[in-house]
C-alpha cells in the first residue's frame, strides 16, 4: 500500500521523536567530560565541512554567498563550541556550601528543532551543539527550500558524534518535511522544547503548540549614525554587515539613522564605499519587490546582491553597487522599506538631532522588530547609555556590525543563531539562546533555620483587641485623631467588627492601596 507524503512525513516524526526519547535517556546518563568530547567531535567534523556545506547551500537555496557562509559555518560550529566548552551544563552545576545549596542541571529531553532557509548549515550546527552539550536529544525540521544540505549537516553531525560515544537516535533530521509533519513534531507530547528559528508564523506555531518553546520574531534594526561617530569606520561597519551573506542575518541593518549636521558627510561616504541612493522613481520601482501582496517579505529579493534585485526591478545602477538606499520621512507596515528586508537595501532617515534620531528609531523598532537589535554609532556614552535606556531591544550594539556583532562574533555576546527578542518581541527570551536555555535547574536547599529562629527573628503580636491596637498603631494609624476617626477611642476600647473593617480600610489608605 503507498501511503500519502504527508501521512508518510507524520509517521516518521512519530518514529524519530521514539527513537530520540529513547537515545537522550541514555544521554542523560553521561558525565559532563563524556558530553565534552562528543560536542568536540561534532565541531571538528562541522568546521572540516564547513566550506562543501556552505557551497551546497547556496546551490540549494540560492540565497546569500558561499564565502561568508563558510563563516557562518565556522560559527556554528568552532565559535559555538569554544563559548560553551567550561560550561557545566549536566550533573551538579553550582555548589555554594556557605549559603547550602546546590544546583544540579536537568536536560529538557528532546528538542525540536526548525531550521530555517536563510542559515540552514550553520543553524542546524549551533543548534545540535547546543542540545548535546544540555543532554538532550535533538529532532531537525528542514526548511523544505534547504532539505538537502540540511539532511547532509545533519548526517555529518550524527556520525561524529557516533564515533565520540554518543547514543544512537540523539542526533536526528525528518527527511519527508512538509507543513503536517512540522505540526506534528511541535504538537508531540514527548517533546520537551522547541527552538523555532524562521518566519512570523512559523514561530507562532511553536508558541501555540503546547510544548515549552523558545522562538525569535523578525529583525528590523536600525543603525543610528549620531555627530560624534568616526563616520567612515560607521559606514564601512554598515556596509560589510548589510552585504555578510547578502543580509541574510536578522541582526543585520534595515535602516540608517542619522543627523542633519553630518548628512552630507555620510552620503559622500557610503556613495564612496559602495552605496546607491535611489530616484523617488527607482524607490517607487523597487519598493513593488519588497514586500508581497499579504505584506510579508518578498522571498525572491532574500540573500540576492544589489545588482540581482535592481536588474529584478528594471533599475540601472553603477558598476560595483553593494547596497540600495532609499531616502524616507515616514515609518509604517505599508511602507516597505522601514520593514525587515534581508538583502542589501536600506531605508535612510535624517533627524534634527539624537533625541528626535532616539525617536525615530523607536518608531522603526514599533513598526517591526521590536525586542530584537539595533546599532549605534557615536563617541558620546552619555547618548549610548540613553539609547540603551530607551529602546525595544534584546541587543543594542556599539561601533559594530550589526549582523556580526548581533550573532556574537565582533561582540562578547554568546554566538548564537537564535537570538531571543524578549516578551516585547514575543520571545520568552532575550538572551542569544545557548545551552543553558535548554537546561531546567533543580535546587537542593538545606535547612538552615528552625520555626522557633523566625519567631524570634520576627515577633508575631499575641491576638486580642490589644494586639490590633498595636498593629494599628505600628502602622501609622497612631495619633488620637486618627484613631478617632477609625472609629475608635483613642484608648483603643469597645472595638466592633464595624471598627476593624473602617480601622483596615483607613490603614490601606494610609498605605496608599486602593
Amino acid at each position: 500500500m503507498e501511503f500519502d507524503k504527508d501521512l508518510q512525513s507524520i509517521q516518521e516524526v512519530r518514529n524519530l521523536v521514539a527513537r530520540a526519547v529513547v537515545a537522550q535517556k541514555e544521554l542523560a546518563k553521561m558525565s559532563q567530560a563524556q558530553i565534552d568530547k562528543i560536542c568536540l567531535e561534532v565541531a571538528k567534523a562541522c568546521s572540516a565541512k564547513a566550506e562543501p556545506l556552505a557551497k551546497m547551500a547556496v546551490e540549494e537555496t540560492g540565497f546569500g554567498v558561499w564565502q561568508d557562509k563558510v563563516l557562518k559555518n565556522l560559527l556554528g560550529s568552532t565559535m559555538t563550541y569554544e563559548s560553551m566548552k567550561d560550561t557545566k551544563t549536566v550533573g551538579i552545576i553550582k555548589e555554594d556550601r556557605e549559603k547550602r545549596l546546590m544546583e544540579i542541571g536537568v536536560p529538557m529531553g528532546v528538542v525540536a528543532a526548525l531550521i530555517p532557509s536563510t542559515n540552514p548549515t550553520s543553524t542546524t550546527m549551533y543548534k545540535s551543539l547546543i542540545s548535546i552539550k544540555s543532554g538532550n536529544a535533538i529532532v531537525i525540521s528542514p526548511h523544505p527550500n534547504a532539505k538537502n544540505c540540511i539532511i547532509e549537516t545533519a548526517k555529518i553531525i550524527r556520525e561524529a558524534a557516533k564515533r565520540a560515544g554518543a547514543p544512537d537516535g540523539i542526533i536526528q533530521c525528518i527527511t519527508i518535511p512538509t507543513m503536517q509533519a512540522t505540526d506534528a513534531l511541535l504538537k508531540h507530547r514527548d517533546i520537551g522544547i522547541i527552538l523555532a528559528t524562521g518566519g512570523e508564523a512559523m514561530v507562532r506555531a511553536a508558541y501555540s503548540s503546547g510544548n515549552p518553546a523558545l522562538g525569535v520574531g523578525p529583525g528590523n534594526g536600525p543603525a543610528y549614525i549620531e555627530k560624534t561617530a568616526d563616520i567612515r569606520t560607521a559606514v564601512r561597519h554598515i556596509m560589510d554587515s548589510k552585504t555578510f551573506d547578502n543580509g541574510t542575518i536578522c541582526a543585520s541593518e534595515q535602516s540608517i539613522v542619522t543627523e542633519y549636521c553630518i548628512e552630507n558627510e555620510v552620503i559622500d561616504e557610503v556613495k564612496r564605499q559602495g552605496g546607491y541612493f535611489m530616484t523617488d522613481e527607482e524607490s517607487d520601482k523597487l519598493s513593488g519587490f519588497i514586500l508581497r501582496a499579504n505584506g510579508t517579505m518578498n522571498p525572491k529579493i532574500v540573500g540576492k546582491s544589489a545588482q540581482a534585485i535592481a536588474d529584478m526591478a528594471g533599475i540601472r545602477i553603477p558598476s560595483g553597487t553593494r547596497v540600495l538606499l532609499s531616502r524616507q520621512t515616514a515609518v509604517g507596515k505599508n511602507i516597505p522599506y522601514s520593514r525587515e528586508k534581508l538583502c542589501p537595501i536600506l531605508a535612510f532617515y535624517v533627524e534634527d538631532g539624537w533625541e528626535s534620531a532616539c525617536r525615530r528609531c523607536i518608531e522603526i523598532l514599533n513598526n517591526e522588530g521590536a525586542g530584537h537589535t539595533m546599532t549605534i554609532h557615536s563617541e558620546d556614552e552619555a547618548v549610548i547609555r540613553e539609547f540603551a535606556l530607551q529602546k525595544p531591544v534584546s541587543r543594542l550594539l556599539v561601533n559594530t556590525p550589526g549582523a556580526l556583532g548581533g550573532v556574537g562574533a565582533t561582540t562578547n555576546l554568546l554566538p548564537a543563531l537564535t537570538l531571543g527578542c524578549g516578551s516585547v518581541g514575543g520571545s520568552a527570551t532575550s538572551d542569544n539562546v545557548g545551552p543553558l536555555n535548554l537546561i531546567n535547574i533543580r535546587r537542593v536547599a538545606y535547612g538552615v533555620k528552625e520555626l522557633s529562629d523566625l519567631r524570634k527573628g520576627h515577633p508575631v503580636p499575641e491576638g486580642g483587641s490589644g494586639a490590633l491596637h498595636g498593629a494599628v498603631l505600628s502602622s501609622g494609624c497612631n495619633d488620637s485623631d486618627h484613631l478617632k476617626s477609625c472609629g475608635m477611642g483613642g484608648d483603643g476600647s469597645s472595638v466592633t467588627r464595624e471598627d476593624i473593617e473602617k480601622i483596615t480600610r483607613a490603614i490601606l489608605e494610609k498605605l496608599g492601596v486602593r
